[in-house]
């Protein structure tokens, strides 16, 4: 895998907040918005950047920059992931802010949407930075986020330790609030199901194209581009449900079995050593070679930007799971969809993160638990509801399922706003 992904939009010299909005444009055009529906709806609510003065282990300091974009609440209270990465400028967190607004309406779930992140490598802190980063976050935001307000969750570089730290803080300031995030550890009030969510969804809305397309899954060969939570918690689901899962890859390389992965060896290798890389009975491929293999299906599953004009040329899978945040820029997409390529996109694809962090906020509120065989079949249930909504708006405008998925995100977001008087 690329270290160094191209941005989302590159290909038409776009950032990635222009990106998003040129999809959102898309989408208005075919529900004829007006011109003030259209900037109400697209610019973000609020726009927070702090400033983290952070002391390292040896004493020196530090000062990084922290975000986070609320982007629209009118159904519901903002929520959206914190990323810890280099590439987490305002830019970037503005237009996931944007996405995840549309991802909550198209899966129906009652909140707005929003990101958060901080501009940080986190392979240069060691745990007890992280943990003061974190702190230092929290406590930075802690007016703008809340069980009622905003409730951030898991993305890039964090994860479950990071959620819990954030609880502590918060709670050390209002009282115990484990609503405050989602994504936390079950022990502290965090939801069976979460960690594999994600890869879960994709898996059931990739069931529902391939029945569409007549396809049976014991002869449906799939690729897997990126290997962490979502990709590994794909592969896992796709090989239950009996797909075959023919290669994956991580940030050390690519792996190849013609006949099929053996998916639980694969993560038991990656557990071992740190990379699926050199697993027994598998052969050595690039992440270039793994996006061009003649699969049924692809799943990008790490990074924006990953099919792009430099590579669109080369997939020959019929069917794109969007598993990461626009791993498809918009030129691509075009090309794509032109060539009759079938592409789940992002914002219903991966829609399972948050419709599994609503469940847990459900449950915080509630104070009682659902069992893991609750949640997961709530999940399939929504998901499926979704896809075969987002695929009638498809057919009845006659466009790609993206447009399709936009149309009904916006379409309840603008309904929403309107019933609130402020259209």
């Amino acid at each position: 895998m690329d270290p160094h992904p191209l941005p989302l939009g590159h290909d038409l010299g776009m950032k990635p907040f222009e990106a998003v909005q040129y999809f959102f444009d898309e989408a208005a055009d075919i529900l004829e918005l007006s011109e003030s529906a259209r900037q109400l709806l697209s610019i973000p609510k609020r726009e927070l950047r702090v400033e983290l003065p952070l002391r390292r282990d040896d004493g020196t300091l530090s000062v990084l920059i922290g975000y986070r974009v609320q982007h629209d609440n009118s159904r519901g209270p903002y929520k959206g992931g914190l990323r810890f990465h280099p590439s987490a400028d305002l830019d970037e967190v503005r237009a996931l802010a944007s996405l995840m607004t549309w991802k909550t309406a198209v899966v129906d779930v009652p909140f707005g949407g929003a990101k958060g992140g901080i501009e940080v490598d986190t392979a240069t802190l060691s745990r007890a930075e992280l943990q003061r980063l974190t702190r230092l976050y929290t406590r930075a935001i802690a007016d703008v986020i809340g069980p009622t307000t905003d409730i951030p969750a898991p993305d890039m570089a964090t994860n479950a330790q990071v959620m819990a730290w954030i609880v502590d803080e918060y709670s050390q300031m209002v009282g115990h609030a484990p609503g405050v995030v989602t994504g936390k550890p079950i022990e502290l009030g965090g939801s069976p199901g979460r960690n594999e969510a994600t890869g879960t969804g994709c898996i059931v809305c990739l069931d529902q194209a391939v029945a569409h397309a007549g396809m049976k899954r014991e002869r449906t060969t799939v690729a897997i581009q990126g290997f962490g939570n979502v990709g590994s918690w794909a592969a896992r689901e796709a090989q239950e449900r009996n797909y075959v899962v023919v290669a994956a890859s991580d940030v050390g390389g690519a792996v190849y079995c013609r006949g099929g992965l053996d998916i639980d060896q694969l993560i038991e290798h990656s557990d071992a050593t740190g990379s699926i890389t050199g697993a027994p009975g598998v052969d050595s491929i690039t992440n270039e070679e793994l996006v061009a293999l003649d699969v049924d299906v692809l799943i990008p599953a790490a990074v924006a930007g990953v099919i792009n004009p430099s590579n669109v040329d080369t997939v020959r899978a019929s069917i794109i799971v969007e598993g990461a945040n626009a791993p498809v820029t918009p030129r691509a997409d075009a090309a794509l969809a032109s060539g009759g390529v079938t592409i789940i996109p992002d914002i219903l694809a991966n829609a399972g993160g948050v419709t599994v962090s609503y469940f847990e906020w459900v449950q915080n509120i509630q104070r009682f638990r659902w069992s893991r065989q609750r949640v997961m079949g709530e999940l399939e249930s929504m998901l499926t509801s979704s896809y075969r909504l987002v695929r009638s708006r498809a057919d009845k405008h006659d466009v790609p399922l993206r447009a399709a998925a936009f149309v009904v995100g916006i379409d309840r977001v603008h309904e929403a706003s309107k019933l609130r008087g402020i259209l």
